[in-house]
This record gives C-alpha cells, sequence and structure tokens, in this order.
C-alpha cells in the first residue's frame, strides 16, 4: 500500500485537468480504484435523507450499484450522510447484516461482497458519500481508510464548484424534493416521474414510490424503468400501473420524509 502522501498525489492528481466537475469526480473515483485495493466506486449526492444522483463513479457497475440506493431507497451511503460517520461492511453476506435487504440481495447477484461508504461534507452540512466497492470480503485496512477518507475530502471540491451554481435556492433553505438541485437530480426519474402524476393524478411522493416499486419488481433500477417511460417504450395505462403497488414486501419504498 502507498504511503498517506503518495496516495493523496495520486487522487489530487487523477482530478487535475479535468474538463468539468464530473469529469473531476470521475477521476477521482478511478484512482480510488487504483489506489485503495478497491474494485470500484461512486460518488453519491444525498440531500434530505435521499440519494439524489451519482455524481461520479469509476464505471457502469458502481453507477449502477448507486443507482440502487435510490431505487430501494436504502443502503450505506444514505447511512453514513445520515449518521456523519463511515459506515464499513467487510461481509454483505454476514447473517448479521441485516440493515438493507434488497440493497444487499441486488448487491450480493451483481457479485460485490463489501461495501465502505464514507461521508463527504461541504462545511457542517454532509452532502453526499464516497462508496467503495469490493468483490471480496474483507474489512478495509487502515491505509485504505485513510485514503478514503483523503478521498471524500476531495469529492467536495468537484461538489462545491456545482452547488455554488445553486447557493441561491440552497440558501433559501428550500427543502422541497422536486425544486431542490433540479439538474443534479436523476433527471430520467424526474420526467418520468412527471409522466405518472400526468397519466395517474396522483401527488409527486406517490409517483415516485410507483416507479421505486415498479422497478423492484422488474428488477431494474429506477432510472433504467424511467428510461422506459420516457422513451415511451412502456405504458402507462396497463393495469398494473392503475393500483398503488403491494409496499408489504419491498423495504424502503415509502416516500422519504
Amino acid at each position: 500500500m502507498l504511503s498517506r502522501d503518495q496516495v493523496r498525489a495520486g487522487l489530487g492528481a487523477a482530478m487535475s485537468g479535468s474538463i468539468s466537475a464530473l469529469d473531476a469526480a470521475d477521476g477521482l473515483c478511478r484512482a480510488c480504484v487504483g489506489l485503495l485495493e478497491v474494485d470500484g466506486a461512486s460518488i453519491s449526492l444525498t440531500l434530505d435523507g435521499t440519494n439524489r444522483g451519482t455524481f461520479g463513479a469509476s464505471g457502469d457497475l458502481s453507477r449502477r450499484l448507486d443507482a440502487l440506493q435510490f431505487t430501494f431507497g436504502e443502503g450505506p451511503c444514505l447511512d453514513a450522510v445520515r449518521q456523519g460517520r463511515p459506515v464499513l461492511v467487510p461481509d454483505l453476506d454476514d447473517p448479521a447484516e441485516t440493515r438493507w435487504p434488497a440493497f444487499t440481495e441486488a448487491v450480493l447477484q451483481a457479485g460485490v461482497s463489501a461495501v465502505f461508504a464514507l461521508p463527504v461534507q461541504l462545511a457542517s452540512q454532509r452532502v453526499g458519500a464516497l462508496d467503495l466497492y469490493r468483490s471480496r470480503p474483507g474489512p478495509l485496512e487502515l491505509p485504505a481508510l485513510t485514503g478514503g477518507l483523503l478521498a471524500a475530502e476531495l469529492a467536495a471540491l468537484p461538489l462545491l464548484d456545482v452547488l455554488a451554481a445553486h447557493r441561491e435556492v440552497i440558501g433559501r433553505g428550500e427543502r422541497d424534493s422536486w425544486t431542490q438541485l433540479a439538474s443534479l437530480e436523476r433527471v430520467e426519474v424526474y420526467q418520468a416521474t412527471g409522466m405518472i402524476i400526468g397519466a395517474l393524478g396522483v401527488d409527486p411522493s406517490e409517483a415516485l414510490v410507483r416507479l421505486r416499486a415498479h422497478a423492484f419488481a422488474r428488477d431494474m433500477t429506477a432510472g433504467e424503468l424511467a428510461w422506459e417511460i420516457v422513451e415511451r417504450r412502456l405504458s402507462l395505462t396497463s393495469s398494473d400501473w392503475q393500483d398503488p403497488p403491494d409496499r408489504s414486501h419491498r423495504p424502503g419504498l415509502e416516500p422519504s420524509p
């Protein structure tokens, strides 16, 4: 394992020369894979207890794993932000690990055995998390954990660049999940939810619940199902969309408070 200074230098170099904040975030995630002995990394944007979007990712699988936390409304990044401390799970297949049943099952099926979520903070506000994924079980050793914490600090920099453009919205203290930082939300989900509202005459919270529930039933992420709706490959007039989904066996699908 490289020294702390070497890891810091490597992470910083991965972000330098980026053409955009999103490009810098992707570069940081890829550097985490190369420097911290993990197989994947993503940066989640999380506000008001809700995973709003994948701000950066080392690859398609990491992006999908982050999207699953949004789909199920549960997962380590949400807990790390809520608790303000790292959430370290060395073995998701441990019978004692019962915090995120839907997320855990999906992640294990994807071949991931360990996940480590580190909160990303701007000033006193926790705005997201750096998620590190590994295919094999086992703890994140101290040098890698230290490097991960450094990466979480650096992840705040591109986020700050983007959030600065929306400082007026944040400064007003708006908490409406349908107006705050709309450009950073999962745009396809935002569009699909609007279409569900129009087609079914439900409120935004219920529309999002239905989207998540139907995605769960189809073994898709909410984003994947949203594209089906936005591109009109899936009809909202079919009978299964007319009744509220059965939530009794779908953990994490209730609307966020």
